[in-house]
This record gives structure tokens, C-alpha cells and sequence, in this order.
């Protein structure tokens, strides 16, 4: 039994060193002008640490040591086997740090302590794991040619990978990223949010001491111009980036008009979640459909924000998920009994109730609606939801990436589909049925990277690729296919005679 109580992790945070540097070629370093910026905790707005706004000079530093790293073969040369030992060292390291990094994770994002310490931290060491265990796996091809010829189809490391990371899931988002570009033998230079670097800058010291050699894994961390850079960077061969949909366009500009880096993007989502009249079980549900949204304060690019609720039981289901959602009372991050933590950052926060003063004016409210615990300091929103009489509605349409459901009747099937297709997102959405062939046809018929029957968010280990349709974005992290994006396919063909 976790004995850990909020008085243990007050402790642990007195106590706590917090490194705000960059870590550029195997040590860290402040931003060569000196600057930084301030990184102020969500769960009561006082500062954390400076940390370093890195700028040009600081990204082509971590760039040159990346490209060093790669051209001299201390990485990529190493056998998978090899890269595969270092690989289950830091995993194991990020392991035996569970406590420091959630803490940094909890006092930076906001998100409760109880999931960072089971969800976020340990997915992060199971993805190292997951990739580090997979590389010696996977070999080549010898293709089918003419006879006096041999034929090679085999993979290589890219060079150096860019990632750039979201401020919702700092670590495990990093982890989707630098995992399989390591593990595929690149040099990587991670750029976190600027909302929550401090895990990211922690584990770069743990990648060193467990093996990965200087310049092959760089952070830098600042107050926005880092990502761009990258993008127009000529020597990055591959950019990664999980974030809004306009930076991703913006991203995709950038590398236009420097190399055509190859680019993947993971980016927003307003994803439907449809309930039909045959579901096998409501209570569940509803369960499951507060936690789509509500978990993670609703700060989920696969949040469950749509609500399509057959009409004929509308109504109870209705009062079966207000009652789940007051499960989810806004309290200390640090308090292992808190389910939902605060918002990242007063920007993030005024743009959310910005949203509900919008919805206020186009739907019924029927729960939440205001900003609590204000006189912490801190950043806290109540679960919100809102009956939308009207798909077309702002709060049923567009990303809000905050605790606010929106719930839609529909009367058909074929409605249900339209409906859910009618966005410009497809990350993710699901179906609750009884019916195995309108489960089937639902689920073939959404046009979304991943749907869920009888469901929302599971099946969270690595096997399952992660990625969206339309502006959703492109690439796969997670599984196999995510080794695609960080490596190249050669031909080698032979004349034996």
C-alpha cells in the first residue's frame, strides 16, 4: 500500500534541487546570453526555477554537438545490442528516480500526483523499454531481383532528430519521441514546452550517466523561439512535434523553406465519443465518459470533448455522468488523494473560461462553469459541461483543451457519424454499442487514428500506433511504425555475376 501522504510530498519538494540549465553536449549550461525565464508552478503561481531561454546561438551548439555525435559513429555505430543495454540502464534510472521526476512533473504541469507517479513516469521508463528491447528484433529484407543480382532492403538512422514536446504530458510525450529515434541509432535534441521543461532537463543527465554519450541526447528548453529554429534549421534531418494544429502548419512552412526535413506531427483533436441507445452498460459509460474529458484537467489532445448521446436515453444518461463528473474536484496536485490537479498556466486558464463564457451564450450549462480555488494562487477549473442544441456551436467545434464537455443528441446512427466526422480533427473517438455489426460499421465508418468500442483511452502499452487523420496530423508514435519516421529505408542491390 502507497503510504505516501501530501505532508511526504511537501517534503520531498522542500528538499527538492531543481537544475533549470540546458544540457548541450554532455553537461549542463546556461543560455549562452544569460537570459531565462520563469517557471512558475500551476498549483499556486510561485516560481520554481529559472530556466534557460535558449536562443540561436544555444540551438546550433545542442545541433553541431547532434551532428558531431552522429558523424563520429559513438551512436549510431553501435550494434542495436548495445544501444539496447544503455537504453534499459536509463529506463531503469528514470525508475529508481520515480519520486523526484513526478514531483517535478506534478509541481510543473499541474497533473496529480497519483498519476504521475503510475501513469506518466513509468510510461515513460516502459517506452525506453519497449523500443530498447525491439531494435534487435528487426532486421531487413533480401527482395526478390533477378538472378544475378542479390538484393538488400535495410534500414538507417536518420541523423539528427528534433523533438519538440507538449506541456500536458511533458515526459511520456517526450518518451513517444526520443524512444524510437534513440533506439534507431539518431542523435536527438529535445525542445520541451516552455510551460513544464523540468523533466526533460532532468533526464538528460540521467541518459548521461547511464551511457548515452555526449551530444547524442541535447535539451533545450525555452520561451518558444527554440521550436522554430529547429524547424528552420538546415542541419536537423527529421522533426517530431506534438502541439496545437497551427504550429504544426507552421512547422511544416519552416522546414519548406530550409532542408524539407522530413516532418511528423501529432496535433489536436475534438473527439467524439458516441453512446448508443444499446449500450451495454451506462453506469461504465458515463464513467468512462467523465474521465475522457475530466482526467488531466481535460488537457488531452484524444479528450473525449464531444458527447453523442443517443436521444431516447439522453436523459439518464445525463444524470449518470454529472454524477460521475463530481468525482473530479480540483485539489492539491500533491495530495495523493486529488483527482484533478490545476490548469498549466494562467494563459491556459483565461483561455478556458474564455470558452465557457462563449458556451454560456450558446448552450445550457448543466454543471461547473467557474474557476475555484482562486485564493491558492493557483489555477483551477471545475468539470463543466454543457447540453449544445447545435453541433455548429464554438464550444462543440473547437479545441478547448480544458475540462468542458460538450453533449449532442443524435437520432440516427448514420446522424452519429456525421456528427463525429463533421470536424476538422481525427485523433481519436469511440462507440458504446451491443451491436457487434454497428460496432464494426461505427468503427470503420469514423474517420479517426484510433476508436474504441465499449471504451475511451484504453489500451495504453506500446503495441498500438498513435496518430490522427485530417488535421489531426501524420506519423505514428508508439508501436513498430513509429521506427518509420526516424529512419531511412536503402536499397542495396549486388551483381554476383
Amino acid at each position: 500500500m502507497d503510504n505516501r501522504t501530501l505532508a511526504y510530498w511537501q517534503d520531498k519538494f522542500a528538499a527538492l534541487s531543481i537544475e533549470g540549465r540546458a544540457f548541450i553536449d554532455g553537461e549542463y549550461r546556461p543560455a549562452e546570453g544569460g537570459q531565462t525565464f520563469d517557471c512558475l508552478s500551476p498549483i499556486d503561481g510561485k516560481l520554481l526555477v529559472k530556466v534557460a531561454d535558449s536562443r540561436a546561438a544555444d540551438v546550433d551548439a545542442a545541433v553541431a554537438a547532434a551532428r558531431r555525435a552522429f558523424d563520429s559513429h559513438v551512436w549510431s555505430g553501435l550494434s542495436p545490442r548495445q544501444r539496447k543495454a544503455i537504453l534499459l540502464r536509463w529506463a531503469t534510472s528514470i525508475r529508481d528516480h520515480l519520486d523526484e521526476l513526478s514531483l517535478l512533473e506534478t509541481l510543473d504541469a499541474g497533473k496529480p500526483i497519483r498519476d504521475t507517479t503510475t501513469v506518466d513516469v513509468p510510461g515513460a521508463a516502459y517506452c525506453l523499454e519497449w523500443f530498447a528491447e525491439a531494435i534487435d528484433k528487426i532486421g531487413g529484407e533480401v527482395a526478390p531481383s533477378d538472378h544475378h543480382l542479390v538484393g538488400l532492403v535495410t534500414r538507417e538512422p536518420i541523423g539528427v532528430v528534433a523533438a519538440v514536446v507538449p506541456w500536458n504530458f511533458p515526459i511520456l510525450m517526450a518518451s513517444w519521441k526520443f524512444g524510437p529515434a534513440l533506439a534507431a541509432g539518431n542523435s536527438v535534441v529535445l525542445k520541451p514546452s516552455e510551460k513544464s521543461p523540468l523533466t526533460a532537463i532532468r533526464l538528460a543527465q540521467l541518459a548521461y550517466e547511464a551511457g548515452i554519450p555526449a551530444g547524442v541526447f541535447n535539451v533545450v528548453p525555452g520561451s518558444g523561439e527554440p521550436g522554430k529554429l529547429l524547424a528552420l534549421h538546415q542541419d536537423v534531418d527529421c522533426l517530431a512535434f506534438t502541439g496545437s494544429t497551427n504550429v504544426g502548419k507552421l512547422i511544416m512552412q519552416y522546414a519548406g523553406q530550409s532542408n524539407l526535413k522530413r516532418v511528423w506531427l501529432e496535433l489536436g483533436g475534438k473527439s467524439p465519443n458516441i453512446v448508443m441507445p444499446d449500450c451495454p452498460d451506462l453506469d461504465r459509460a458515463a464513467s468512462a465518459a467523465a474521465g475522457a474529458i475530466f482526467y488531466n484537467m481535460g488537457e488531452m489532445c484524444t479528450a473525449g470533448s464531444r458527447l453523442l448521446v443517443h436521444r431516447d436515453i439522453k436523459a439518464a444518461f445525463l444524470d449518470k455522468l454529472i454524477a460521475a463528473a463530481r468525482n473530479y474536484i480540483p485539489g492539491n496536485p500533491l495530495d495523493p488523494q486529488t483527482s484533478m490537479g490545476a490548469i498549466v498556466d494562467n494563459v491556459q486558464l483565461e483561455r478556458v473560461l474564455g470558452y465557457i463564457e462563449t458556451g454560456r451564450t450558446e448552450a445550457k450549462l448543466l454543471l461547473g462553469g467557474s474557476r475555484v480555488k482562486k485564493e491558492s494562487g493557483g489555477f483551477y477549473i471545475e468539470p463543466t459541461i454543457f447540453d449544445v442544441t447545435t453541433a455548429d456551436a464554438t464550444v462543440a467545434r473547437e479545441e478547448i483543451f480544458g475540462p468542458v464537455l460538450s453533449v449532442i443528441a443524435f437520432d440516427t446512427v448514420e446522424e452519429a457519424v456525421e456528427i463525429a466526422n463533421a470536424s476538422q480533427y481525427g485523433l481519436a473517438a469511440a462507440v458504446w454499442t451491443s451491436n457487434l455489426t454497428i460496432a464494426h460499421e461505427v468503427a470503420r465508418s469514423l474517420r479517426a487514428g484510433t476508436v474504441w468500442v465499449n471504451c475511451y483511452d484504453e489500451g495504453g502499452d506500446m503495441n498500438f500506433p498513435f496518430g490522427g487523420y485530417k488535421q489531426s496530423g501524420n506519423g505514428r508514435d508508439k508501436s513498430l511504425h513509429a521506427l518509420d519516421k526516424y529512419t531511412e529505408l536503402k536499397s542495396t542491390l549486388m551483381r554476383i555475376r
